[in-house]
């Protein structure tokens, strides 16, 4: 897992990037790696958001925080999931790749 914080959702994240790894970390529990922040949808999106929607159906725009890409070793993206869809979830498609 990778997590790009965002603030186009709800002004979710305001802070910096050592703010929101403070938050998600203290709060939340995360333990993986944790990137600056981007915008996922319109004209400044981050390219590697732009190519991962492009990916998968019609390229429409990320819905919400913790919506969820699945790619493989060679980086083709398997499936999106929903922002509710829990990474326990998808671990059996997970599996599937190993």
């Amino acid at each position: 897992m990778l997590g790009f914080p965002c603030n186009q959702f709800g002004a979710q994240e305001p802070g910096t990037d050592a703010e929101i790894l403070e938050f998600a970390t203290s709060k939340y529990d995360v333990t993986f790696p944790m990137f600056s922040k981007i915008e996922v949808n319109g004209d400044n999106a981050c390219e590697l958001y732009t190519w991962l929607r492009g990916q998968q159906g019609d390229g429409a725009d990320i819905s919400w925080n913790f919506e969820k890409f699945l790619v493989d070793r060679e980086g083709n993206v398997v499936q999106r999931y929903n922002p509710m869809v829990t990474p326990a979830d998808i671990a059996p498609d997970i599996a599937k790749l190993l």
